[in-house]
């Protein structure tokens, strides 16, 4: 039998304790640094954490940008979360699993690197790509956003040749904001989210 993902949550105590918010917070540094203390998170097991709300997984939600165009998909069948099938996205998103980190906990280099492992498995990008941790992302309005908890960035990409790595990322296309707001209601809730604070979220990045 084939060992369980187990993956990176923090107890929603930890948010609420925090403040928790609906929609995003743009006050990374009140959230992230605690998120990311060894002391407040653990892994545990995928099918465990998909059915307790009483923990957070945490996502990086990554937006890919050239020149103020953002990069938009849509989830093929062979999608991991059968919740978003089909729906369009603006965020290339992934769980923090035990393979990113050997010990029970996870730091911030850590992070940073289950982030570089998770989009290199998911796109070809065109070489080096600058990001930057601009806000955190909380939807508590349906059963996949309560047992989730977003950590929302944006890469600057030099170039748009970007090429899907995994058969669940298709149709990939940069869009204009316009294009992507002409498209709102065919999105996951999270890029929903972020679409609807988009000038905010670039000018952060």
């Amino acid at each position: 039998m084939a060992k369980e993902e187990m993956i990176l949550v923090v107890p929603r105590s930890l948010l609420d304790g925090l403040g928790a918010f609906q929609g995003l917070s743009f006050e990374v540094d009140r959230y992230l640094p605690a998120f990311l203390d060894r002391r407040n998170n653990r892994f545990i097991a995928r099918s465990a954490a998909e059915n307790d709300p009483s923990f957070k997984q945490i996502i990086p939600y990554s937006l890919f940008v050239h020149e103020g165009r953002v990069l938009h998909y849509v989830r093929g069948k062979k999608s991991g979360e059968q919740r978003l099938v089909a729906k369009g996205s603006i965020g290339i998103g992934g769980h923090m699993n035990d393979h990113d980190e050997g010990l029970f906990a996870l730091d911030l280099d850590a992070y940073r690197a289950g982030v570089e492992r998770e989009i290199r498995e998911e796109l070809v990008l065109p070489g080096d790509c600058p990001d930057r941790i601009v806000a955190l992302l909380n939807d508590d309005s349906n059963d996949v956003g309560r047992v989730h908890l977003g950590v929302v960035h944006v890469f600057q990409l030099p170039s748009p040749e970007v090429r899907p790595g995994e058969a669940v990322i298709t149709d990939l296309a940069f869009l204009a904001p316009a294009e992507l707001r002409a498209r709102r209601e065919s999105l996951e809730s999270w890029s929903q989210i972020c679409l609807d604070s988009l000038d905010d979220i670039l000018a952060r990045a």
